[in-house]
């Protein structure tokens, strides 16, 4: 009755509207209170969930992200992606790919990706002639590249929600080869769809003006440079790297491009605010919710539930993918993060999977769910930049998935995809 209670209230909330974060909360507290165990527990755990001082990085990696975000360093990688690869069949739609790995690596945030670029790419790639459900497909699934690829404050709730012992810079390293996979990939259905629709190719605007696009680019770039190669030297930790990133984006923005306004400031200071308030509720509901599920010995029951089903490491695997595609598809990629990772961690782990790799394998799984209906927030971002409706996108986005698909596969059975810069970097 207790678990009953649990989900069936978190589920209610959900469906009536109530935010995450809450239904979480209420849910928790209500199964508290069943079975009898006093709510100063609860409001302990509640507390303890955001006492760790690798959440303190969070907000930083925000504020810089929105710095950037609005201080026209997109606009910048955007211009250098361009003269890269702009020259070949489709090149916009290949630029948008490498533009959201610039910039993904950057910023951190796939929304803010979405935002930022698609508020740039989607009318330039409309008034090219690309029709406007390619450019939208290519800007919500290429977004999810800010997730995988350093920093990444989504890969530092992971780290909390495992239990604190997965080194963050470990997971940073293990992030990079699977998002270039999966933007490679993405490239190349790009640029399939392009050819199949016969879309222009641009002109290449020669070496100069390439050379001199990527050294407007340099500063920006830096920013990634900095935060990741920081952690890695062992100069900085990560909430020190995170504060450092965000004076430097500030500087680059303010002093190098000078392209940000007080306004602009202003802006990116309340959305960080904000942002980091949600993103901080939810770790602290999800603290207490988490909690209840170990009370109730629903990783245990996972286990043996799966392993009930079969006993083949490749079809766990595959059935494990299937529940959080599915999952990552209704619910909030953060709160999926802290609710997942203590159910499947120790399942993968009697597999012999390295944390690092499903930590990789459980981003790019609910990444895939930010591009899907019906709760997709890149969906919906990009559907509304680029001026189109939800139902034309998602008929012909679906060559888009299938190149996320393919890089999941082999992020999930090829350990060497994720596993062999940390292991490089390790030793």
């Amino acid at each position: 009755m207790s678990l009953v209670i649990l989900l069936g209230l978190f589920a209610v909330g959900v469906i009536i509207g109530m935010p995450v974060a809450f239904a979480l909360g209420v849910s928790a507290l209500a199964t508290f209170w069943w079975e009898g165990l006093p709510l100063m527990v609860a409001f302990q755990r509640i507390v303890s969930g955001v006492n760790v001082f690798s959440l303190l990085a969070i907000p930083f990696f925000i504020f810089a992200g929105e710095l950037m975000f609005h201080g026209g360093i997109a606009a910048r990688l955007v211009k250098f992606a361009s003269a890269a690869v702009g020259a070949v069949r489709g090149g916009l739609g290949v630029v948008n790919v490498l533009s959201s790995m610039l910039f993904g690596g950057i910023s951190g945030s796939a929304v803010a990706d979405v935002s930022a670029l698609g508020s740039i790419l989607i009318p330039v790639m409309k008034e090219k002639g690309y029709d406007e459900d390619y450019a939208v497909n290519v800007t919500v699934t290429s977004s999810i590249a800010g997730i995988l690829i350093p920093p990444s404050h989504n890969m530092i709730l992971f780290a909390v929600a495992a239990g604190g012992g997965i080194s963050i810079s470990q997971l940073f390293m293990a992030g990079i080869v699977p998002g270039v996979l999966m933007c490679v990939c993405l490239a190349v259905a790009a640029y399939a769809v392009a050819v199949k629709r016969g879309y222009p190719s641009e002109k290449f605007p020669g070496w100069n003006v390439l050379a001199i696009s990527f050294i407007t680019a340099i500063p920006g770039l830096f920013t990634a440079v900095i935060i990741v190669g920081g952690v890695l030297s062992g100069i900085f930790t990560v909430t020190e790297s995170g504060a450092f990133g965000a004076i430097y984006a500030t500087v680059v923005t303010i002093f190098v491009y000078r392209s940000l306004t007080w306004e602009a400031f202003k802006t990116a200071v309340k959305r960080s605010v904000r942002t980091t308030s949600m993103v901080m509720i939810l770790v602290a509901c999800a603290s207490a919710f988490a909690y209840m599920l170990t009370f109730n010995q629903v990783p245990s029951k996972m286990v043996g539930f799966v392993t009930s089903i079969s006993d083949n490491p490749i079809v766990i695997l595959l059935l494990i993918n299937l529940m959080l595609l599915i999952l990552g598809m209704i619910m909030d990629m953060a709160a999926l993060i802290l609710i997942c990772t203590p159910i499947f961690l120790p399942l993968v782990k009697l597999l012999g999977m390295d944390p690092l790799q499903f930590g990789m394998l459980l981003m790019m799984n609910l990444g895939l769910g930010l591009c899907t209906p019906p709760v997709g927030a890149c969906l919906f971002v990009g559907c509304a930049v680029g001026k189109v409706k939800m139902e034309k996108v998602v008929k012909t986005i679906w060559p888009f998935y299938l190149a996320i698909l393919a890089a999941l596969m082999l992020t999930t059975f090829v350990p060497a995809v994720s596993l062999t810069l940390p292991h490089l970097i390790g030793k």
